[in-house]
């Protein structure tokens, strides 16, 4: 175990930082929601009235790739804002372990 434990280990901390996540998510629900909707707005503008498939499919298709890309940014930021990723990093450089820094 390292020196330094992980913010995620801490159970207050680690609260703390998946209330922050799920409220960052909860937030970027709807902004995806919004973009979906401005999509099929647009769409309607351009190609006229569309079924309901098709603005199924935008709302899910546009809103459904803001959200995926926002709840993976957003474990980056929560893994980096706990020093979880510091953590990872526990290579003993004292017994002669391999290094294996890119030059």
């Amino acid at each position: 175990m390292s020196e330094h434990p992980s913010g995620l280990d801490d159970p207050e901390q680690a609260a703390f930082a998946w209330r922050r996540y799920r409220r960052l998510l909860g937030w970027m629900t709807l902004v995806s929601l919004l973009c979906g909707l401005a999509a099929v707005l647009g769409l309607q503008h351009l190609y006229g009235p569309l079924s309901w498939v098709a603005i199924a499919a935008a709302i899910g298709g546009i809103g459904g790739s803001v959200l995926m890309a926002s709840a993976l940014m957003g474990l980056v930021f929560l893994s980096s804002g706990t020093g979880h990723d510091e953590s990872v990093d526990v290579r003993d450089h004292d017994e002669g372990a391999p290094r294996h820094d890119r030059p």
